[in-house]
């Protein structure tokens, strides 16, 4: 989406490397499945990017589809997904209302400001019974309790973020979905090392949690730059998907 902290467009030729590869897609697409009800037919995959999830959610009978805002992202999608995706913004999907039996958006609304408008527009495109399948909590995910998070989380706050499970069941309650069970996934190579999490307070890319000025930031990074193992990862984050269904 535009109005997203990084470009999708420069960031399709190597996203799927950085971000898990198909390990973590495969994870993702299996738990997303097992929240999608055993009748359902269509399926849309919001903010899709490379397709790397779309194209593992398979199943008989089940007709997925992919939408991105980027260009570039859906040049790679369309490989793996072909007729299958459309260039579209989330919040103005090219569809008529009560169109689809299921959406997902994995690792999508820790990322925009405008979760409302996401969660409206997949309410309004879903039928009756339909269900949203989204990722929540993305950010709180990756404090697995190692030494990296023990420095880090008295620096975290949840107030800013936009996927927080309570503020998205209630923007679906104001649209008539539901909470229903969900479900949690191994984000597969995304463990932190204390190298690399220096590099990412420095470019700051933890700008949606953390909590200090300049000189917190130093000093913290000085503090992880004395860990041991500095590029041994820790643990793989466990993020939790939440599923909504549309009543009526």
């Amino acid at each position: 989406m535009a109005e997203t902290l990084l470009d999708y467009e420069a960031e399709a030729a190597h996203y799927d490397r950085t971000r898990g590869g198909a390990p973590r897609a495969a994870a993702a697409a299996e738990a997303v499945l097992r929240l999608v009800p055993p009748g359902a037919r269509t399926l849309l995959d919001l903010a899709c990017g490379t397709g790397l999830v779309t194209e593992r959610l398979t199943r008989p009978g089940l007709r997925v589809y992919g939408a991105d805002a980027a260009h570039a992202m859906l040049r790679v999608a369309a490989g793996r997904v072909p007729d299958r995706v459309v260039r579209a913004d989330a919040r103005r999907l090219p569809l008529p209302d009560a169109s689809l039996d299921a959406v997902s958006a994995v690792w999508l609304l820790h990322l925009v400001p405008f979760t409302a408008g996401i969660v409206a527009e997949a309410a309004r495109v879903l039928r009756p019974g339909g269900v949203l399948i989204t990722t929540v909590d993305k950010d709180a995910a990756h404090d697995v309790g190692s030494d990296i998070d023990a420095l880090l989380r008295p620096h975290r706050s949840t107030e800013a973020a936009s996927d927080r499970a309570d503020l998205i069941t209630r923007y679906a309650a104001a649209h008539g979905l539901e909470p229903a069970t969900g479900t949690h996934f191994t984000g597969h190579g995304q463990g932190a090392t204390p190298r690399d999490t220096v590099r990412k307070l420095r470019a700051g890319y933890f700008a949606s949690w953390f909590d200090g000025d300049s000189a917190t930031s130093d000093a913290l990074a000085a503090a992880l730059a004395a860990l041991p193992d500095q590029d041994r990862p820790r643990d793989d984050p466990r993020y939790r998907l939440a599923r909504f269904v549309r009543g009526g």
